[in-house]
């Protein structure tokens, strides 16, 4: 069976709350897919679907609200949806868990055909590149460029579609019909700040987020001598929720017609900004759901692989995280995101065919290199060494490299290997930035062999724990000393200049570690006994 995504009600309210849903009672939790949406009606004999979300379009009311909750148990639905605000009551969630029928609130302004188109398309919807030809209202879902065409045909008049940030989102065609204002918005994908400040001075925004009819606006210029078009704007809202404005540069005042069919266009256009959005975060999220099958390997990694078009490519895995940084948890996560895409925008104009995936805290990324272990590695540090250049010092980012994988089956180990060279980064024990495992193996044995440590929960062993006990006792740094002469290889004159000591005061103390700790430090196995118990005290060594 392919691999395939499941809609389920979980990824529902994903997709559409809180903008259009808000889940009142009960658990998104079953990962059962939906099977299709029914519009309650208590007069006709309805085939539910398995797992249907239901939209209660005319049910009111604590009583009719548990009624039709009891009774959608039978036939084994999966939500049902009423009107909102819908406020927690200790009724509706007792019948809700005795149904195991999920209660949600669709938010007040927000139309039941919106819902129902866009739960259709979702519960259409395919995997990646698997979309099939869906449309709203007559033009393809999500293309909003042929939606501004359409807007335009009606207007007569070049459209633009903008978001909430004055962005462009979409325009037309016939731009060059229309000012000097909108053709540098065009060009620029945003609206100049010299026509936002006019615009704004005049209130035209306040009284575009207001309306629910077009607001018309005289023409607006900046420079001395520019000439420009009157303006007709519309909201495009879903529910309480400002999406975006649909603009139109007009030669003659809208008929009433034409002004009735613009305001009928914006909400048109809320469906397909809605599609647009869930489409993007629901590429994303299917886009991870691979990514994460991949890495942890089993019986679907190579049919996921498939999906993302590497099946049949030699890969390395990137395992990518942030340092210690300063700030709440909000900033962390929002400067994770802000590199996660930086990294994704940075890896399609290198390496186009790269998948990758916020998983946690750590952005992984599968990476086409050459099949030769040390081209694939030299490439895969190339393109990470470009990426921090670009980031630069202030990106507090780190990345590990894993090995060459040349089937699927290898990339389990190559992501185990980013992943241990990512911790030893992480750790700051080197302070570099980018590693394969081979450039911090030691490093990351070493760590390895701490978890074993506080796994067995294992206490400091003679000899040392005796010079750790005296020097707490006598303060005579045993312990600094022991450290410092096997750092110097011996050499009590560099030891004891590194440490800030008289060579005589220093042969005194390393006198004492032999005595105190009943050591022999002409053995060479007792010396490296004691570098590697001491580097696995690391900052706990006094």
């Amino acid at each position: 069976m392919p691999w395939a995504a499941r809609t389920s009600l979980g990824r529902i309210l994903d997709d559409l709350g809180p903008t259009l849903l808000d889940l009142v009672h009960g658990s998104p939790e079953p990962a059962d897919e939906v099977g299709g949406v029914v519009i309650h009606d208590p007069g006709d004999d309805i085939a539910y679907p398995p797992h249907a979300v239901v939209l209660g379009v005319a049910v009111y009311g604590t009583k009719a609200i548990a009624d039709l909750l009891h009774g959608l148990r039978e036939q084994g639905a999966a939500a049902l949806v009423v009107r909102g605000p819908v406020a927690p009551d200790e009724v509706l969630a007792e019948a809700s868990a005795a149904s195991g029928v999920a209660l949600i609130a669709l938010t007040q302004g927000a139309s039941w055909s919106q819902l129902t188109a866009l739960l259709r398309t979702l519960l259409t919807e395919g995997g990646v590149g698997d979309a099939g030809p869906e449309s709203l209202g007559g033009v393809p879902s999500g293309d909003l460029f042929a939606l501004a065409n359409a807007v335009a045909t009606l207007l007569d008049a070049p459209i633009t579609i903008e978001d909430r940030r004055h962005r462009i989102m979409a325009f037309s065609g016939r731009q060059d019909e229309a000012d000097q204002a909108r053709v540098a918005t065009v060009l620029a994908r945003q609206v100049p700040d010299g026509y936002l400040r006019v615009l704004e001075g005049r209130g035209v925004f306040g009284e575009l987020y207001r309306s629910d009819r077009p607001v018309h606006i005289a023409p607006a210029t900046i420079d001395e001598g520019e000439t420009a078009l009157p303006r007709v704007a519309v909201a495009v809202r879903a529910g309480d929720e400002f999406l975006g404005s649909v603009w139109a540069a007009v030669k003659d005042p809208l008929t009433p017609d034409r002004e009735q069919a613009f305001q009928d266009a914006a909400k048109l256009v809320a469906l397909h900004l809605l599609r647009h959005r869930a489409g993007e975060d629901a590429q994303n999220r299917l886009r991870a759901d691979l990514v994460s099958t991949v890495l942890e390997g089993g019986a679907g990694a190579a049919e996921a692989l498939d999906r993302l078009g590497l099946v049949h490519e030699s890969t390395v895995v990137m395992a990518m995280g942030l340092t210690a940084q300063d700030g709440d948890h909000a900033q962390v996560v929002a400067e994770r995101q802000r590199l996660t895409s930086a990294l994704g925008i940075h890896l399609d104009a290198v390496q186009p065919r790269s998948a990758l995936a916020l998983l946690g805290d750590v952005t992984y990324a599968i990476v086409p290199v050459p099949a030769d272990t040390a081209a694939g590695r030299e490439r895969a540090e190339q393109i990470a060494a470009n990426f921090m250049e670009r980031a630069g010092q202030r990106a507090r980012a780190v990345i590990g490299i894993g090995s060459v994988a040349a089937e699927p089956a290898e990339l389990g180990r190559s992501r185990a290997r980013s992943d241990r060279a990512l911790r030893v980064l992480l750790s700051g024990r080197t302070g570099r930035r980018i590693a394969s495992i081979g450039d911090v193996y030691i490093d990351a044995l070493l760590l390895e062999m701490q978890d074993l440590v506080a796994v067995h929960g294992d206490e400091l062993l003679s000899p040392v724990a005796r010079l750790v006990e005296y020097d707490a006792k006598h303060q005579a740094h045993l312990v600094r000393t022991l450290h410092a002469w096997l750092d110097a290889f011996g050499d009590v004159m560099t030891a004891s200049a590194n440490s800030y000591v008289h060579p005589n005061t220093f042969r005194y103390r390393l006198r004492r570690v032999s005595e105190v700790g009943q050591i022999d430090l002409q053995d060479p196995s007792v010396r490296f006994a004691l570098m590697l118990q001491l580097s696995l005290m690391g900052d706990a060594t006094p």
